[in-house]
């Protein structure tokens, strides 16, 4: 397959809230306070959303965010994406100190959905996307998104 990167993009994340301990993994809640989106075809700001982590037993982070964004032209965004996180002791590391991790020091992938109703965006509502994280100190995460060229 070949892939195309399309844009990057940044989420700054507020500390998180501690649901605790439940029959599946261990609850987080973390607020997306803000963002960038950066790319030649599309581009703009994270307006906010959430992440509803849960931490399986396994040392994974099951991702499930849900974000708005506006373009640098007015179109707004709503991004919803899933994905693993491997919760090694780079991220362990870096949670605690507050620095960030490199590409690829961690098993960290997403796959992002993104709805509009704006016309000159309707090409990201029929496009599949896969993305690649790390943790960048605030906290908050960076991702590079791909789709199939």
């Amino acid at each position: 397959m070949k892939l195309a990167q399309e844009f990057g993009m940044s989420a700054m994340l507020k500390p998180p809230l501690a649901i605790g301990a439940g029959p599946i993994g261990t609850r987080m809640y973390y607020e997306v306070s803000g963002g960038t989106i950066t790319g030649e075809r599309v581009r703009g700001k994270v307006l906010g959303g959430g992440e509803w982590a849960l931490i399986g037993p396994d040392g994974f982070l099951r991702i499930d965010v849900r974000l708005q964004a506006e373009t640098h032209d007015g179109a707004l965004l709503y991004m919803q994406y899933v994905g693993l996180l491997e919760m090694n002791d780079a991220v362990l590391g870096s949670l605690t100190s507050g620095t960030g991790t490199d590409y690829g020091a961690q098993y960290f992938f997403t796959n992002p959905r993104i709805e509009t109703g704006d016309e000159r965006y309707a090409w990201l509502n029929k496009t599949f996307f896969v993305g690649e994280g790390h943790i960048i100190p605030g906290p908050g995460v960076e991702y590079r998104v791909w789709r199939p060229a």
